[in-house]
């Protein structure tokens, strides 16, 4: 990458505040992952409701991406990003001064904090929209970087409500929250290019497009994988190793940040080679990983290896899939981010969700791990089955200066 051109193309101050947003957003989207122990200890959880408390987030999140794309097509990223904000730090004030009492309510508040994962949605337009087809892929993937968030809530998160009680987690989160909104507001910038707010059928057109579908598949493989394992690991490393929660969190810290740090690499190795050769092998890796796991590995150090390889697989797929998006969908980036990133929500939260049945039901978690690699495979031959036409069409070298 021609580091000058690439900061000579953009706004670096928006990228950044894209990049500090997202990782906020995301520490606090997964948060009742890393603080699930305790929770469930506390009020008594079963494997299927924990597996249900962790994943509520994910889908409110996946589903609420969508609404952010409208938002960001009619108010501008950088609003929609605002109002985002506003909505999170009110919700953990909330759980925080009044306390979260029952199993009901750490759904409701799961829900608000779904908000947190609709960032998606605003974070990657808002970077999108100020570099050029040949940087999307680094510009989004360093954007998308903020998904090392959800690593510094496996982190800090269940240290924390050791030392000072879970609910008390949720005050401590307004801190560095409140700091970065200030930030966002003072650096974010939107993007000269932005295209005018379309109708709800032209966002329903969209769909009519097959391309649209396929990338939300892949993406709820990559992302969907990626996600519900750092939703889902800390409570995996108890219940498997009977790690404490605080190493169970320093685990799932590990595998997350493997999985995030390289989502800009993958971007950036996307534009070099293109993203299609990159997403190939990386489903390939993430399927095979998946499926080792699956066997429950006979310790915690074993399982560790292979999870952080595996998230290094999807962390980098996550980077490939959106350095093909806005070369397919530059105009309806907004509402793609939005479509797509649901997709990869919806994806995260069928995996944490099927890791917390499959242990209820059969005693084990294989069945949900192997499934989820079997849809990588899935992920595979459709890739092969499109890329013959998406090389000839929109990707074609006459048409795109970016590689597909």
């Amino acid at each position: 990458m021609d580091r000058k051109s690439f900061l000579k193309a953009g706004h670096t101050p928006t990228l950044l505040a894209a990049f500090l947003y997202f990782d906020l957003a995301f520490m606090v989207w997964v948060l009742l992952g890393p603080l699930g122990v305790q929770i469930a200890k506390d009020l008594g959880l079963t494997h299927a409701q924990k597996g249900l408390m962790v994943a509520t987030p994910v889908l409110a999140g996946a589903l609420l991406r969508l609404v952010m794309g409208v938002l960001v097509d009619h108010l501008k990223p950088k609003m929609a990003g605002a109002i985002g904000q506003v909505i999170v730090l009110c919700a953990l004030a909330f759980a925080w001064h009044f306390g979260i009492h029952s199993y009901e309510e750490t759904l409701v508040l799961g829900l608000f904090l779904g908000v947190a994962g609709a960032s998606f949605a605003v974070a990657l337009p808002l970077a999108s929209r100020w570099y050029p087809p040949e940087h999307q892929g680094t510009a989004l993937g360093i954007a998308g970087a903020g998904n090392s968030g959800t690593a510094m809530a496996a982190l800090f998160g269940p240290g924390l409500a050791a030392a000072y009680g879970w609910t008390n987690v949720f005050g401590l989160a307004l801190i560095p929250l409140s700091i970065v909104f200030v930030l966002y507001l003072v650096l974010a910038k939107d993007a000269p290019e932005c295209p005018p707010a379309k109708s709800f059928s032209e966002y329903l057109k969209v769909l009519k497009d097959k391309d649209s579908w396929w990338f939300m598949f892949f993406y709820s493989v990559t992302f969907g994988g990626f996600v519900g394992l750092a939703s889902s690991l800390t409570i995996y490393f108890n219940t498997q190793y009977g790690l404490d929660p605080k190493m169970a969190g320093f685990f799932t810290a590990a595998c997350v940040f493997a999985g995030s740090l390289v989502r800009p690499i993958g971007g950036n190795v996307a534009d070099r080679i293109g993203g299609i050769k990159m997403l190939t092998t990386m489903y390939a890796l993430a399927a095979t990983f998946l499926a080792i796991i699956s066997f429950g590995l006979p310790a915690a150090w074993m399982a560790l290896v292979v999870f952080v390889c595996a998230m290094l697989s999807l962390g980098m797929g996550n980077g490939a899939v959106f350095q093909l998006v806005p070369q397919r969908f530059r105009k309806e980036i907004g509402v793609m981010t939005g479509l797509v990133g649901m997709a990869g929500g919806v994806g995260g939260f069928y995996l944490a969700l099927s890791l917390g049945y499959s242990k209820e039901v059969t005693g084990s978690y294989q069945a949900g791990f192997l499934i989820f690699a079997c849809l990588a495979l899935v992920a595979l031959a459709g890739l092969t089955a499109v890329k013959s036409r998406w090389r000839t069409t929109w990707g074609a070298s006459h048409l795109t200066s970016a590689k597909i």
